[in-house]
């Protein structure tokens, strides 16, 4: 566990997404879940460590099974975005470990079996601010890589939890993204309203602003790609060959190769076959 400022924490020692933590004297406010439930009852107990009051929430920065399937046995009060809200409401109540590859971390984990899923029992729109101290958590939405994607932000501490929004030394999720709200949201996180923040990202930690602008550059980059293939009718073979040519953009070891290839193809082939994909009109799933 890594102490990003008095009583902020940041775990990546699970398969998935980095997880946080905000300890407070009203309790334990929690950034995401590790995919595996017995790896999230591992980390609920790990947190029973950090002190602060009794009570618990986990905050779901979007739908991802990476950072959901294992909300379940964290055994607390679910909030997020109500657009992910509504992403579970068109799931069925269990999860089964099966299906397309996707590219997620969580397909790796061995023995997931079948996992009720735990929908958010409080939802928001725009912005919901938790009052458990003295410094306020604001919860906003910055949609892009989902519909209900939102950030953590705590402005007094000037620190920020992304989410998928910045991805370190891997291709995000183009699956349910639209690439235009993406745009704006990573202009939003170079503005001058997050100078001096340090910004934690979902899948790669603390970063910098010169990683953030490498993302901006991959999703310019491959959104103008794809409005060239996207003004013709779906074609497997020029997605294809745009997944190897954005894979260059990656060092990733040669047992990862094979994930973000998927990753990447998956995505892209998804966001290529969404009608009006451009306005928006998209599901998570």
């Amino acid at each position: 566990m890594q102490e990003i400022t008095s009583n902020i924490f940041i775990e990546d020692q699970f398969p998935g997404v980095t997880l946080g933590v905000i300890v407070t004297p009203r309790g334990l406010i929690q950034i995401d879940a590790p995919p595996s439930p017995e790896d999230a009852r591992s980390w609920r107990a790990a947190l029973m460590n950090l002190g602060g009051g009794m009570e618990r929430v986990l905050v779901n920065l979007d739908a991802h099974p990476d950072r959901t399937l294992g909300a379940r046995a964290m055994d607390c009060t679910v909030i997020a975005h109500e657009k992910t809200a509504n992403t579970f409401r068109t799931r069925p109540n269990t999860f089964k470990a099966q299906g397309e590859e996707t590219g997620s971390d969580w397909e790796s984990i061995a023995g997931l079996g079948s996992v009720r899923w735990a929908p958010p029992e409080i939802s928001f729109l725009n912005q919901m601010t938790l009052h458990w101290s003295e410094s306020p958590v604001l919860l906003e939405h910055y949609p892009g890589p989902s519909s209900g994607s939102i950030w953590v932000n705590l402005p007094n501490e000037k620190i920020v939890f992304v989410g998928d929004a910045v991805l370190k030394n891997q291709p995000p999720f183009f699956a349910g993204s639209n690439l235009t709200n993406w745009l704006s949201t990573l202009n939003a996180l170079l503005s001058p309203d997050f100078k001096g923040y340090t910004i934690i990202s979902s899948r790669g930690g603390v970063i910098t602003p010169t990683i953030v602008k490498a993302q901006l550059d991959f999703i310019k980059h491959t959104h103008d790609k794809l409005e060239k293939i996207t003004t013709k009718k779906p074609n497997p073979a020029a997605i294809e060959k745009l997944v190897t040519s954005l894979l260059t953009w990656y060092k990733a070891p040669a047992a990862r190769q094979k994930q973000f290839a998927q990753r990447l193809r998956y995505g892209l082939l998804h966001y290529n076959s969404r009608p009006n994909h451009a306005a928006g009109q998209y599901n998570e799933d």
